[in-house]
């Protein structure tokens, strides 16, 4: 049986994503659908909690698509201390005195809105001579970054307490909340860590179509699988759709371009009545694929 779309999971704290594509593994098979392939739209460190986007069958090939998406994070920073991994998890490598005032905090947060540099924490899955950083920083070695540009769309205060500050910020690809968490402290003239993460949004996929990992675990438990599961096309809502007739769908299946579509440039899904059929590229009025959806037509 075919299994093709998303299942957002509110990830628990504690589970690693890796971890979490497993359970979905696990449930789909304990339900009878056997091997399907499954991959995550975008990494969450175990200590972090929210929105894990997780592909199945088809919908895996725009796993990659989520990976580029802008992402929307809490989190909250306790200031005085900062810890090598800049999260609870780690040893604290500095200490200061100085808790700044709300009043400061809002008056340093527009230095960190739109376009900034910022160098990822050594404690990270970033490739360093073909090792992973944070390997590297748990074997005691000396981790060096570069530093990246990243967007910060937006940057919010939630809630305020006398040590600690709990934020808002929706961020481009790329962009490490402990890492800005870290560069605000410092530029407060103290140190901070972030004591608590919860990703809210990843692309198109927010708290609303999200589900724990008890329903999840129902569906290996014989729970129907379409009360959790949303179609391939919820991972393709910001981008506009075309319909095409049955002569053009057959086409663009076989990898033909086609011509004289009245579009304006850019990426574009199509479709054959409700099916997806691929996510697409105009140029100059002519279609080429840049990935092919093998789904069987639904009727009408």
């Amino acid at each position: 049986m075919m299994v093709n779309g998303w299942i957002i999971l509110d990830k628990p704290h504690g589970l690693g994503s890796t971890q979490a594509v497993g359970a979905v593994k696990r449930n789909l098979r304990e339900a009878g659908y056997g091997k399907v392939k499954v991959g995550h739209g975008g990494t969450l460190d175990p200590l972090a909690t929210g929105i894990l986007p997780i592909a199945i069958g088809e919908a895996t090939k725009l796993a990659g698509r989520m990976l580029d998406a802008s992402k929307e994070y809490a989190f909250t920073v306790r200031f005085g201390a900062e810890t090598d991994t800049l999260d609870l998890e780690g040893k604290v490598i500095a200490t200061s005195e100085v808790l700044p005032a709300l009043a400061d905090v809002e008056a340093v947060l527009p230095r960190f809105s739109g376009p900034i540099e910022q160098v990822p924490p050594a404690f990270s899955a970033i490739m360093v001579d073909g090792a992973r950083a944070y390997d590297l920083a748990r074997a005691g070695e000396d981790v060096v970054l570069k530093s990246r540009a990243v967007t910060i769309h937006s940057l919010q205060i939630m809630a305020a307490a006398e040590e600690e500050v709990t934020l808002v910020a929706h961020v481009s690809k790329g962009t490490y909340i402990r890492s800005l968490a870290r560069d605000i402290a410092h530029a407060l003239g103290t140190v901070g860590h972030v004591t608590m993460l919860r990703r809210l949004r990843a692309g198109p996929f927010g708290a609303s179509q999200a589900i724990s990992l008890d329903k999840l675990n129902d569906v290996g438990k014989g729970a129907p699988l379409e009360h959790i599961l949303l179609p391939l096309e919820a991972g393709l809502v910001d981008i506009p759709a075309l319909d095409l007739t049955p002569e053009q769908a057959r086409a663009v299946r076989q990898g033909r371009v086609l011509d004289g579509l009245p579009h304006n440039d850019g990426l574009y899904w199509v479709r054959s009545g409700r099916t997806p059929v691929a996510l697409v590229e105009l140029s100059g009025s002519s279609l080429t694929v840049v990935r092919g959806f093998n789904l069987p037509d639904v009727a009408e």
